[in-house]
């Protein structure tokens, strides 16, 4: 786990930044365990595994206040025993460090 992604929040994002460069969102990548790029390194992604879909709903619902409390909102998919999570500043149709400090705490929601 990355204690410092932990400790930061999200900063608003207005839209008028570039995304991150590949080179820049694989070494944050490497920050926190799980999560993979995709699109073309527009977004990150991950899926959970849980014992059955009580805790699969619980965390989506732990995740959305946390989104909530960060202004910064996932895509969540989830179903009987997992879910699946994706983080993009879509502001900048790409990836901030918003997106990473979210998915460190993502990780710590599901206990991974």
């Amino acid at each position: 786990m990355n204690d410092e992604l932990l400790s930061k929040t999200c900063t608003p994002c207005r839209g008028d930044v570039p995304p991150l460069t590949m080179a820049e969102a694989e070494q944050y990548l490497a920050r926190v365990p799980g999560w993979a790029l995709a699109d073309e390194g527009r977004r990150i992604e991950r899926s959970f595994t849980f014992r059955n879909f009580k805790e699969a709903l619980d965390f989506v619902a732990k995740l959305g206040n946390r989104s909530e409390s960060e202004a910064h909102d996932p895509d969540i998919s989830s179903g009987g025993g997992w879910a699946k999570v994706s983080w993009q500043t879509k502001k900048i149709k790409g990836l901030h460090e918003n997106d990473f400090i979210m998915a460190a705490k993502t990780n710590e929601l599901s206990g991974a």
